[in-house]
């Protein structure tokens, strides 16, 4: 299901609720390549109490990074928590773009990508073939999906 315009304001608000409610964890990007200011360190300190681990990667849901050096991709269960500071720190979907926020903030169900957003490019989509979640999805006021 391609997400068609970027979740904003209540519409982000009530996506990033289905994705607690639907999925175990979700992945932050930081790369070193790029400068970090202080909303980056403020966020992820901010996340520090639902971070479950950081790895060193050069793949990530809906991203294969050709860099020279690897990435770190921040590792979060979707707890109440990281649910609320998810709505404070941001108010859209695409907003999660280095210098002023980790990268692409995606959801993983089961060790599955569920929601994959690659921010800088506008591009997000969910991966499921449960009905129940896609009636969710669906109800959603105002997100424009495209299956």
């Amino acid at each position: 299901m391609f997400i068609e315009t970027n979740p904003r304001e209540k519409i982000y608000r009530d996506l990033i609720d289905l994705a607690f409610e639907v999925c175990n964890e979700f992945v932050l990007v930081v790369r070193s390549d790029m400068d970090i200011n202080t909303n980056i360190n403020y966020v992820l300190e901010k996340l520090q109490p639902s971070l479950k681990e950081v790895k060193e990667q050069f793949e990530w849901p809906g991203t294969i990074y050709g860099g020279e050096q690897p990435v770190l991709v921040y590792y979060y269960n979707t707890d109440n928590h990281a649910k609320e500071i998810l709505k404070q720190v941001s108010n859209s979907l695409h907003d999660w773009v280095q210098p002023n926020l980790p990268e692409d903030l995606s959801f993983i169900k089961n060790h599955k990508p569920w929601l994959i957003n690659t921010s800088h490019e506008y591009e997000s989509y969910i991966e499921t073939k449960d009905e129940e979640e896609i009636n969710k999805i669906i109800k959603i006021k105002g997100l424009k999906v495209r299956l």
